[in-house]
C-alpha cells in the first residue's frame, strides 16, 4: 500500500446501522491481547476511539486514557457514554491518526483497534504513535483480516461481497487484510520486541447472526460502503441489493456460521 495520502477515505461512513455495531465492541472481545501488559496507573492513548466503548472500558483499568476520533460526531457520543457510566478519567479529542493532539512522550500506551486497515500510510501512523510515546512505551494494535472470512451456509452473493470489500479498500488507500501485515507495519515503525497474536471473531448464535447479518444487509445498501462500491466500478446496485438479501437470508440460519481472524501485536517503542 502506498504512503500518498490525497485519496484516503473513510471506506464505512457513519451510518446509524455501523455505528451501533461499534458499540458491541468491548475491552473483553477487542482488547484482551492488550490487558496483560496494561499497568493500572497507565496513560492510554486509544486512537480510532469511535463511540467509546473500548475507552470507557480501558479507563477502567487504566490510570487515564484519551480517545481521539477524526469524527466529531464520535467524539461527542463517547464524551456522553463517558458522562452516562460515571467514568470520570477519560476525555475525547477531534484528530487525524497523522498528526495526534497531544504532546510527545505522554503516554505509556497507544491502543487502536480496526484503524489500520483505512490509513494509506500504516508505518506513517505508527511513527506518530511512536512519537506520542515515552521510550519503552507500548503500541497495542489490532486488525481484521477480510480474507480469513469464512460463512455457512454459503452464500454466491456474500462471496461476491468478500471480493468487492478489499477493492473498495484499496480505492479509498486501505488494506482489508490489515490484520497480516500488522508485525511488519510496526517493525518499519521502528518499534521492538513485538508480541505477535492472533483471535477470532465469531457469529454462531441467533443474536450474533441477527447483530452483523442485519448491519450488513443495511451496510450493502445504505452506507457510504456502498457509495464507494458503486462509484468505484466494482459493483452495481443489483450486485448490493443481492448481497443485502443473501445477508439477510443467511442471518435467518439456525446453524449459520460467520468467522475471522484478527491479527494483534504488542510492541515496545525503543529507547528505554
Amino acid at each position: 500500500m502506498g504512503s500518498d495520502r490525497r485519496g484516503e477515505r473513510y471506506s464505512h461512513g457513519y451510518h446509524p446501522a455501523i455505528v451501533g455495531s461499534y458499540t458491541w465492541r468491548t475491552v473483553e472481545n477487542s482488547a484482551a491481547f492488550l490487558l496483560p501488559h496494561l499497568r493500572p496507573d497507565a496513560a492510554l492513548l486509544d486512537v480510532g476511539c469511535g463511540p467509546g466503548t473500548i475507552t470507557v472500558g480501558l479507563a477502567r483499568r487504566a490510570g487515564r486514557v484519551v480517545g481521539v476520533d477524526m469524527s466529531p460526531e464520535m467524539v461527542e457520543a463517547s464524551s456522553a457514554l463517558a458522562a452516562l457510566e460515571g467514568v470520570a478519567n477519560v476525555s475525547f479529542e477531534v484528530g487525524s491518526a497523522y498528526e495526534l493532539p497531544v504532546d510527545s512522550g505522554a503516554f505509556d500506551v497507544v491502543y487502536a483497534h480496526q484503524v489500520l486497515q483505512h490509513v494509506a500510510d500504516p508505518v506513517a501512523v505508527l511513527r506518530e504513535f511512536r512519537r506520542v510515546l515515552r521510550p519503552g512505551g507500548l503500541v497495542a494494535v489490532r486488525d481484521s483480516d477480510y480474507d480469513s472470512m469464512v460463512h455457512a451456509p454459503v452464500e454466491p452473493a456474500i462471496e461476491r461481497w468478500r471480493e468487492i470489500v478489499p477493492q473498495v479498500a484499496a480505492a479509498n488507500g486501505g488494506e482489508a487484510n490489515a490484520g497480516r501485515h500488522l508485525p511488519g507495519w510496526v517493525r518499519a515503525a521502528g518499534f521492538v520486541d513485538p508480541t505477535v497474536t492472533a483471535s477470532t471473531t465469531t457469529y454462531a448464535d441467533a443474536e450474533g447472526r441477527a447483530a452483523w447479518g442485519g448491519m450488513w444487509a443495511v451496510r450493502a445498501t445504505d452506507s457510504d460502503f456502498a457509495t464507494h462500491a458503486t462509484a468505484g466500478g466494482f459493483a452495481t446496485r443489483s450486485d448490493l441489493e443481492a448481497i443485502s438479501a443473501a445477508f439477510r437470508r443467511w442471518a435467518g440460519q439456525p446453524n449459520g456460521f460467520w468467522a475471522w481472524l484478527n491479527g494483534e501485536v504488542v510492541a515496545k517503542a525503543p529507547g528505554a
